[in-house]
Protein backbone atom coordinates (compact mmCIF):
# COMPACT_ATOMS: atom_id res chain seq x y z
CA UNK A 1 0.00 0.00 0.00
CA UNK A 2 2.35 2.68 0.79
CA UNK A 3 4.41 1.93 -2.35
CA UNK A 4 0.95 2.89 -4.05
CA UNK A 5 0.22 6.30 -2.48
CA UNK A 6 4.41 6.75 -3.25
CA UNK A 7 3.67 5.59 -7.11
CA UNK A 8 0.51 7.83 -6.89
CA UNK A 9 1.99 10.74 -5.59
CA UNK A 10 4.78 10.74 -8.11
CA UNK A 11 2.91 10.06 -10.60
CA UNK A 12 0.17 13.32 -9.94
CA UNK A 13 3.03 15.55 -9.59
CA UNK A 14 4.71 14.73 -12.49
CA UNK A 15 0.90 15.26 -14.15
CA UNK A 16 1.14 18.83 -12.49
CA UNK A 17 4.40 19.66 -13.29
CA UNK A 18 3.91 18.33 -17.32
CA UNK A 19 0.20 20.40 -17.49
CA UNK A 20 2.05 23.56 -15.54
CA UNK A 21 4.96 23.65 -17.78
CA UNK A 22 2.69 22.94 -21.08
CA UNK A 23 -0.05 26.13 -20.89
CA UNK A 24 0.80 28.80 -23.25
CA UNK A 25 -2.60 29.67 -23.82
CA UNK A 26 -4.64 28.85 -27.03
CA UNK A 27 -2.33 30.66 -29.70
CA UNK A 28 1.12 30.87 -30.51
CA UNK A 29 1.76 35.26 -28.91
CA UNK A 30 2.51 36.89 -32.29
CA UNK A 31 -0.84 35.11 -33.51
CA UNK A 32 -3.55 38.36 -34.72
CA UNK A 33 -1.04 40.98 -33.79
CA UNK A 34 0.94 42.68 -37.35
CA UNK A 35 3.69 40.55 -38.72
CA UNK A 36 7.13 41.71 -37.70
CA UNK A 37 8.47 43.22 -40.94
CA UNK A 38 12.08 42.19 -41.95
CA UNK A 39 14.48 42.78 -44.76
CA UNK A 40 16.34 39.88 -46.44
CA UNK A 41 18.81 40.84 -48.90
CA UNK A 42 21.38 37.95 -50.51
CA UNK A 43 23.71 37.72 -53.94
CA UNK A 44 20.48 37.61 -55.59
CA UNK A 45 18.15 40.31 -54.35
CA UNK A 46 16.87 42.40 -51.91
CA UNK A 47 13.24 41.58 -49.94
CA UNK A 48 11.38 42.95 -47.22
CA UNK A 49 7.98 41.72 -46.19
CA UNK A 50 5.72 44.79 -46.19
CA UNK A 51 6.71 44.82 -50.45
CA UNK A 52 3.57 42.27 -49.78
CA UNK A 53 1.35 44.07 -48.35
CA UNK A 54 -2.55 44.10 -50.30
CA UNK A 55 -1.27 39.43 -50.39
CA UNK A 56 -1.87 37.52 -47.89
CA UNK A 57 1.83 36.17 -47.44
CA UNK A 58 2.91 32.52 -46.81
CA UNK A 59 6.00 33.03 -44.89
CA UNK A 60 8.43 30.09 -44.97
CA UNK A 61 11.67 29.36 -43.31
CA UNK A 62 13.65 26.47 -44.16
CA UNK A 63 16.72 24.93 -45.01
CA UNK A 64 18.15 22.30 -47.98
CA UNK A 65 19.76 20.82 -45.07
CA UNK A 66 16.18 19.81 -43.15
CA UNK A 67 14.82 16.30 -44.92
CA UNK A 68 11.22 17.82 -43.42
CA UNK A 69 11.80 21.25 -45.27
CA UNK A 70 12.93 19.70 -48.48
CA UNK A 71 10.16 17.20 -48.31
CA UNK A 72 7.43 20.16 -48.13
CA UNK A 73 8.89 22.43 -50.62
CA UNK A 74 7.31 21.00 -53.91
CA UNK A 75 3.77 21.68 -52.44
CA UNK A 76 4.62 25.03 -52.12
CA UNK A 77 5.47 25.42 -55.53
CA UNK A 78 2.29 23.77 -56.63
CA UNK A 79 0.65 26.13 -54.32
CA UNK A 80 1.88 29.14 -55.98
CA UNK A 81 0.79 27.93 -59.45
CA UNK A 82 -2.96 27.38 -58.80
CA UNK A 83 -5.21 29.50 -60.44
CA UNK A 84 -7.23 30.25 -57.18
CA UNK A 85 -4.57 31.75 -55.44
CA UNK A 86 -1.73 33.23 -58.09
CA UNK A 87 -2.97 36.52 -57.88
CA UNK A 88 -3.87 36.59 -53.80
CA UNK A 89 -0.77 34.69 -52.28
CA UNK A 90 2.76 35.44 -52.76
CA UNK A 91 4.93 32.67 -50.57
CA UNK A 92 8.21 34.16 -49.43
CA UNK A 93 10.37 31.35 -48.43
CA UNK A 94 13.82 32.15 -46.45
CA UNK A 95 16.33 29.92 -46.94
CA UNK A 96 18.54 29.36 -43.67
CA UNK A 97 21.42 27.78 -45.34
CA UNK A 98 25.03 28.88 -44.65
CA UNK A 99 26.77 27.49 -47.94
CA UNK A 100 25.29 29.71 -51.02
CA UNK A 101 26.21 26.62 -53.41
CA UNK A 102 24.33 24.12 -52.07
CA UNK A 103 21.17 26.49 -51.86
CA UNK A 104 21.58 27.42 -55.41
CA UNK A 105 22.45 23.90 -56.52
CA UNK A 106 18.62 22.55 -54.81
CA UNK A 107 17.03 25.46 -56.46
CA UNK A 108 17.95 24.28 -59.91
CA UNK A 109 17.85 20.94 -59.37
CA UNK A 110 14.49 20.86 -57.84
CA UNK A 111 13.12 23.39 -60.34
CA UNK A 112 12.59 25.86 -57.48
CA UNK A 113 10.58 29.10 -58.84
CA UNK A 114 9.45 29.94 -55.56
CA UNK A 115 10.86 33.45 -53.96
CA UNK A 116 13.06 32.75 -51.79
CA UNK A 117 15.51 34.39 -50.41
CA UNK A 118 18.82 33.21 -48.44
CA UNK A 119 19.25 34.19 -45.00
CA UNK A 120 22.34 32.59 -43.64
CA UNK A 121 22.55 35.10 -40.31
CA UNK A 122 19.20 33.98 -39.81
CA UNK A 123 18.35 37.11 -38.46
CA UNK A 124 14.79 37.35 -39.93
CA UNK A 125 14.05 33.97 -38.07
CA UNK A 126 14.23 36.20 -34.76
CA UNK A 127 11.90 38.51 -35.66
CA UNK A 128 9.25 35.40 -35.51
CA UNK A 129 10.67 33.47 -32.83
CA UNK A 130 11.07 30.36 -34.51
CA UNK A 131 11.73 27.09 -32.64
CA UNK A 132 12.11 24.59 -35.74
CA UNK A 133 12.24 24.29 -38.83
CA UNK A 134 10.03 24.12 -41.07
CA UNK A 135 7.82 27.12 -39.70
CA UNK A 136 5.43 28.98 -41.95
CA UNK A 137 3.62 31.93 -40.66
CA UNK A 138 0.15 33.13 -42.84
CA UNK A 139 0.17 36.83 -42.83
CA UNK A 140 -2.97 38.47 -43.95
CA UNK A 141 -3.08 41.42 -46.82
CA UNK A 142 -3.10 44.25 -44.05
CA UNK A 143 -0.24 42.29 -42.48
CA UNK A 144 -1.87 40.56 -39.52
CA UNK A 145 -0.33 37.36 -38.59
CA UNK A 146 -3.37 34.74 -38.72
CA UNK A 147 -1.28 31.41 -38.09
CA UNK A 148 1.70 29.49 -37.45
CA UNK A 149 2.43 26.01 -38.69
CA UNK A 150 5.46 23.95 -37.62
CA UNK A 151 6.56 20.78 -39.52
CA UNK A 152 5.79 20.54 -43.01
CA UNK A 153 2.47 20.75 -44.69
CA UNK A 154 1.52 20.00 -47.92
CA UNK A 155 0.08 23.22 -49.09
CA UNK A 156 -1.82 21.79 -52.17
CA UNK A 157 -4.58 20.34 -49.42
CA UNK A 158 -8.58 21.88 -50.25
CA UNK A 159 -8.69 23.15 -46.76
CA UNK A 160 -5.35 24.88 -47.06
CA UNK A 161 -6.30 26.44 -50.66
CA UNK A 162 -9.68 27.37 -48.66
CA UNK A 163 -8.27 28.84 -45.61
CA UNK A 164 -6.18 31.49 -47.77
CA UNK A 165 -8.76 32.21 -50.23
CA UNK A 166 -11.05 33.07 -47.03
CA UNK A 167 -8.44 35.42 -45.16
Amino acid sequence: MRMRLSFGALALSAALVALLGCDRGSKPALVDGPAPDFTVQDAGRTVSLHDFRGKVVVLNFWATWCPPCVEEMPSLVALQSKPQVKDKVQIFAVSLDQDESAYRKFLAEYHIDILTVRDPSQQSTKHYATTGFPETFIIDANGILRRKFIGPVDWTKPEIIAYLQSI
